[in-house]
């Protein structure tokens, strides 16, 4: 039941069961009151445009367009927005896109029972919330050259499987400068070869697979 003293959420997740979870989780709590659930990024913005929430609770993928995005277009109409990433990626490039798109705390899934109040609570009192584990990825790869866009674009390509000749095509440029794009790529993530370069690739965040992509790529190769 919302108070006058309710700290108001929106929950934004595409998973009815993950919201379900979370407004479970709520709704012991007498200090909190989930206002909207949004299954969207626009949405999402409709809807905290509609209730101002005092904390959004932001999945980071969702099926129109990234949370990241999302909290991008919140934040320009309402730059006090506080916003929390709740996703299951914890690759640092992932973390670091999120935090550049102004969220104030970031929670993987996996903590949601344990440590979503407590988020909820330190960055409606303005403080940010980075939990230990996430900190940790930062730290682990902090500083590093990142990829251009244009790498990263090279490397998705590569990561379906296709080669230089092909990736050239798909870019609409030649095959000689996607074969200087990959030298690029295999040097700064400090990759063996293609194959381990897309490994982590993934394991950071740098590029995301749905899974009905994968059967082709080159880690299946």
């Amino acid at each position: 039941m919302q108070t006058p003293s309710s700290i108001r959420i929106l929950s934004v997740d595409d998973h009815d069961l993950v919201r379900k979870g979370i407004s479970a989780i709520l709704s012991t709590e007498p200090d909190l009151s989930l206002v909207a659930e949004a299954s969207s990024g626009a949405e999402a913005v409709r809807l905290f445009a509609l209730h101002r929430p005092d904390v959004t609770l932001m999945d980071l993928r969702l099926p129109d367009q990234s949370g990241e995005e999302t909290t991008r277009q919140i934040r320009a109409r309402f730059n006090d927005a506080r916003i929390i990433a709740l996703t299951s990626y914890d690759g640092d490039q992932d973390i670091y896109r999120a935090l550049e798109a102004g969220v104030r705390g970031y929670l993987l899934k996996e903590m949601v029972h344990t440590e979503v109040v407590r988020a909820i609570r330190i960055v409606h009192s303005g403080k940010r919330f980075i939990p230990h584990e996430v900190s940790q990825q930062l730290s682990g790869f902090f500083p590093e050259v990142a990829l251009t866009p244009r790498e990263v674009e090279v490397l998705s390509l590569v990561a379906r499987g296709l080669g230089n000749r092909e990736v050239g095509d798909a870019l609409g440029t030649a095959p000689g400068t996607v074969k200087a794009h990959v030298q690029s790529i295999l040097s700064k993530l400090n990759a063996k070869d293609r194959t381990h370069a897309v490994t982590i690739a993934l394991s950071r965040g740098i590029i995301h697979l749905h899974s009905q992509n994968l059967s082709g790529s080159i880690l299946n190769g």
